[in-house]
């Protein structure tokens, strides 16, 4: 309305100041003037019309931008047809992880093909992203007419935000209390598999010395603290004894999507610093999570490296409101799980119930105040970088 209404008073001006012209300056030359004023917008509205569906776009940047940083982003606007085209006001967008501070652009495209224009955005928050076009809009005579392109714009490009992840201490309880389940686990692995030899054979797993390449995994961590130096077992360690943490970005339909995305990254860090201090200190983690295909994916940690590269993956995932990780037949085989989550209220008793077995599960949420349902022991990281129990 506030658009038409100072369209509606340029052009009021401008026939008050031709008419002025026209009836008491120069006759002939005001003549000429209202002609061009009645030609002009007719031809230029022609060639709105035309240019609506007669460019394509597109967008480019990086897959990833780290927090904090500025991701350049490029649009490129190619020319379909050979008539020229008017003005074209291209409305770029951001999701809620950056600032979201981009001004329009337009572009003149009379007389060439292809044009390009970049911009920088600023990722303040850690996740996974998107940058768009939100409207483009074929323009004028001097911007009195603007209508919509026709033309689809491109999908939104998805950019993953790479929080900062906290290093954690060994020493933190959550981190001990898992590692005593593991410990115990092993325990019970070695008496079960030294039933499995006959009396020809050695009884229970032969160990040697850890040395420096040896597989984080293969530690027996028991038997380590015993003999005050690593032992490294020399057959593969059973997946029994591997920890299986679960993330869950649940993100309500209603809640406000500033709101969610910090949430989320309160998750992402709590999660990915507990793995990673697991894995650096020789405990191998199963950790599910949904892929970019939309299928839940349970990959087997057990190298240092591999935390951020899952990292990457679960950043490059859009998540989808109102969706629940599915736990069903996934948490038989392991001997602690650590369901992590956005929301641990009444919806995720559903999710918790598949269980056969809830002896050995509890909840990572984002903080003290978040609402906890499953009446399971709820953990948080605070800004100390320890986790604490509510």
């Amino acid at each position: 309305m506030r658009r038409i209404i100072q369209t509606v008073l340029s052009l009021g001006a401008i026939i008050y100041f031709v008419y002025l012209f026209t009836f008491y300056m120069d006759g002939e030359t005001g003549a000429i003037i209202i002609l061009f004023m009645i030609t002009a917008p007719l031809l230029s509205f022609i060639f709105v019309l035309y240019g609506r569906n007669k460019v394509k776009f597109t967008v480019y940047c990086d897959a990833y931008v780290n927090k904090g940083s500025e991701l350049k982003v490029t649009v490129r606007a190619e020319r379909t047809g050979k008539l020229p085209l008017p003005i074209i006001t291209v409305i770029p967008a951001a999701s809620e992880v950056f600032v979201r501070n981009i001004k329009p652009r337009r572009l003149c495209m009379f007389s060439v093909q292809r044009i390009e224009f970049s911009f920088n955005v600023t990722a303040k928050t850690g996740g996974n992203g998107s940058i768009y076009i939100k409207q483009a809009y074929s323009c004028g005579f001097l911007g009195f007419f603007r209508l919509k392109m026709k033309t689809p714009l491109p999908e939104a490009v998805s950019v993953g935000v790479i929080p900062d992840i906290p290093e954690i201490k060994a020493s933190t309880q959550l981190f001990r209390n898992i590692a005593d389940v593991v410990m115990t686990s092993d325990e019970d692995e070695d008496n079960d598999t030294s039933m499995l030899f006959s009396a020809n054979t050695a009884p229970g797993y032969e160990h040697r010395e850890y040395v420096q390449g040896d597989p984080l995994k293969r530690i027996n961590w028991k038997l380590s603290s015993k003999k005050s130096k690593l032992m490294v077992r020399l057959d593969e360690a059973a997946s029994s004894v591997q920890p299986l943490i679960v993330l869950d970005l649940f993100r309500n339909v209603k809640a406000d999507p500033e709101y969610a995305v910090i949430t989320e990254e309160k998750l992402l860090r709590s999660v990915f610093g507990l793995l990673t201090v697991l894995v650096k200190r020789g405990i191998a983690c199963q950790f599910m999570y949904y892929s970019s295909g939309g299928e839940i994916t349970v990959d087997t940690v057990d190298n240092p490296d591999q935390p951020a590269q899952i990292l990457l993956k679960v950043l490059a995932v859009t998540v989808e409101k109102e969706r629940r990780i599915k736990l069903a037949g996934s948490a038989g085989n392991v001997c602690a799980c650590l369901l992590a989550t956005t929301d641990a209220g009444e919806g995720l008793s559903s999710v918790i119930g598949t269980l056969e077995d809830r002896s050995s599960v509890s909840i990572l949420g984002v903080s003290a105040e978040s609402a906890n349902a499953t009446g399971l022991p709820f953990w948080f990281l605070d800004e100390d970088d320890n986790y604490k129990m509510v």
